[in-house]
């Protein structure tokens, strides 16, 4: 009797184990702060249950099929020139038909309402968002291999530390340094790409403080898996108390000493700079923070303007459309960073 409880236990033990070492894993993104990361779990949820549905009984019926119909279950119905069911083909075909169908409508619907581009509409599935409330905004820069935030309204920024508060709509603005990188806070909200010379856009809310952990989740180099920073949730007066603490004690973030933490370095500890030049973000999106560089944006405003002149002075019989186009094309290269069409531009 003892060996076949100890046998019994051996065959346990495997299936245990991996249970147990999940049991101390905090699964932040089926386990969220952030009400857009709590709509995507939702979203992994019933996702995954409806795949289940075809899932479970196919394999169900795979061990059914194999155990009834095994060499020594002389029991078993032998046809071997059935061929075909009617019903079984309706239930084969229309099963995984209705689940894609129900897919399709559920991803078409949160792709519009988890869009980071779009304004959130509320703090929580009870707690809708006041019309004319003002998001908190936060300038990101993926550098090598570090992290760059900015808060233009607040005149600071800090390195490889994000302070939000609670219940507060915040609107990331996202772009890198040199490389392609990938902005990624698992308890607020999806993965959000960052890109050199281009904005990416990011609506969240936090409604839990806390401490949380960022990363990139983008391969960039050798300091990639370092790639990482402190985020914490702090109520209002405890966030405008930490802005006050960094607006005194930080230093000054300018385009010098932007040039030298642009360099690339590894483990980076957190800074704090109580003042940031007002077109930092600006140039560093356009990628002119050295002086002696032309702005991205003036290279396609000088191109749209060749563009234009060129349309215009090959033919002065053009039609009415063709100037149009050539209009939009300039109008297309030119638009500030600070205007509707760049806020709401996709990169794609």
């Amino acid at each position: 009797m003892k060996n076949l409880l100890d046998s019994r236990k051996s065959l346990l033990l495997p299936l245990v184990s991996p249970l147990l070492l999940l049991a101390g894993c905090n699964l932040e993104v089926m386990n969220p702060s952030g009400d857009i990361a709590v709509q995507q779990s939702h979203l992994i949820l019933v996702a995954t249950g409806l795949m289940l549905l075809i899932i479970v009984p196919v394999i169900a019926l795979i061990i059914l099929f194999a155990w009834r119909y095994r060499k020594s279950n002389t029991a078993a119905i032998y046809t071997p020139d059935w061929d075909h069911s009617t019903k079984l083909e309706l239930v084969i075909w229309g099963a995984p038909l209705l689940i894609i169908i129900a897919l399709g409508l559920i991803t078409w619907i949160s792709t519009h309402v988890l869009d980071p581009y779009r304004p959130l509409q509320r703090l929580d599935a009870n707690r809708p968002i006041a019309a004319d409330t003002k998001p908190l905004i936060v300038q990101v820069v993926a550098l090598d291999w570090k992290w760059l935030f900015i808060y233009p309204e607040q005149g600071i920024a800090t390195v490889n530390e994000l302070v939000t508060p609670v219940d507060v709509p915040v609107r990331f603005k996202i772009t890198a340094s040199t490389v392609m990188n990938s902005f990624y806070i698992p308890a607020l909200a999806g993965q959000i790409y960052a890109m050199p010379g281009m904005v990416t856009t990011l609506n969240a809310v936090l409604n839990k403080p806390g401490q949380f952990t960022g990363f990139s989740a983008n391969y960039s180099g050798a300091g990639f898996s370092d790639m990482r920073f402190k985020y914490y949730g702090k109520s209002t007066g405890d966030f405008d108390k930490w802005v006050e603490v960094t607006r005194t004690g930080g230093g000054k973030l300018d385009r010098a000493n932007y040039l030298e933490l642009e360099k690339p370095s590894e483990r980076a500890p957190v800074q704090r700079y109580g003042s940031v030049a007002s077109d930092l973000y600006d140039a560093i999106v356009n990628r002119c923070v050295d002086m002696n560089d032309k702005c991205l944006n003036q290279i396609m405003a000088d191109d749209a303007i060749r563009t234009t002149l060129k349309a215009a002075s090959v033919s002065l019989k053009a039609t009415p459309a063709t100037r149009l186009f050539a209009v939009a094309q300039a109008d297309i290269c030119t638009v500030p960073l600070t205007s509707t069409k760049a806020n709401y531009a996709r990169p794609y």
